[in-house]
């Protein structure tokens, strides 16, 4: 009984950042759960690995090409993937990029719009495109990644772009819930810790950074993605009707301290 309210049999889900990391877990996630995946990317041969790594673990997934920092593209994907597959019942607005290591009186003007446009407004256009359809049809579920960094400074390193960006996700979510809370529309949102990751391999690199990582973290570990995608199946799911509006922390403790 309780099982059967994680099953997706018979939904379509757009995973965005789809072909790797995060992105790639999720989407293995939603596929065994039973929904068929789409696996949105702005790099085609990350998104064409992807898609040949869940075949190979036996399920089927589309691929497309998606820059989600193009609002005209995102609504454009929005409409033609609904009329194709009738809807799409669950959006994982999962792309997004890292950056730290500047001191906010440091930052070039482009790399704060670069993080900004990536990480905020690309959630955005993608939340407000798919979304439309979703009420429209009065049922839908968003699940947004944001971070921990939403919540806390990190340290040692600097990173006032990333961390403002991630905290708009976490309101932007928030205030999207308020909205369509009342209209058959779930938006929830997981903020995981440092993730094993190609983003977040330039700390193995800096053992004195890394360390402090873990030393800042209870778990004295860092999580993957598989940790994270279970979480968002949850979100995605009926398992998680009640819930709208919760950023869920993954982050193995952080931010307990």
């Amino acid at each position: 009984m309780y099982l059967e309210l994680f099953r997706l049999d018979g939904r379509t889900a757009v995973v965005t950042g789809g072909g790797r990391s995060i992105g790639l877990a999720s989407a293995q996630a939603l596929a065994e759960a039973g929904a068929k995946v789409i696996l949105a990317d702005m790099d085609l041969e990350v998104a064409r690995s992807g898609q040949a790594e869940l075949k190979a673990a036996g399920h089927e997934a589309d691929i497309l090409h998606l820059d989600v920092t193009k609002p005209a593209d995102v609504r454009r994907a929005a409409d033609e993937l609904n009329a194709k597959h009738g809807a799409v019942d669950i959006l994982i607005a999962n792309a997004g990029i890292a950056r730290s290591g500047t001191p906010g009186e440091d930052v070039e003007d482009e790399h704060w719009l670069n993080v900004i446009d990536v990480n905020l407004n690309g959630v955005f256009w993608c939340c407000r495109d798919f979304g439309r359809h979703m009420l429209k049809r009065g049922r839908g579920a968003v699940v947004t990644v944001g971070s921990m960094s939403g919540f806390i400074v990190n340290k040692p390193q600097p990173q006032s772009y990333y961390n403002a960006s991630k905290a708009g996700v976490h309101h932007l979510t928030k205030s999207l819930a308020a909205e369509w809370g009342a209209r058959g529309v779930r938006i929830n949102c997981v903020a995981p810790t440092y993730i094993e990751t190609p983003l977040t391999k330039f700390a193995a690199d800096d053992p004195k950074m890394f360390n402090t990582w873990l030393e800042m973290t209870p778990m004295h570990r860092m999580g993957q993605p598989k940790e994270i995608a279970s979480v968002i199946l949850f979100l995605a799911s009926d398992a998680a009707s009640l819930m709208t509006g919760s950023i869920v922390l993954a982050d193995g403790g952080y931010t307990c301290w």
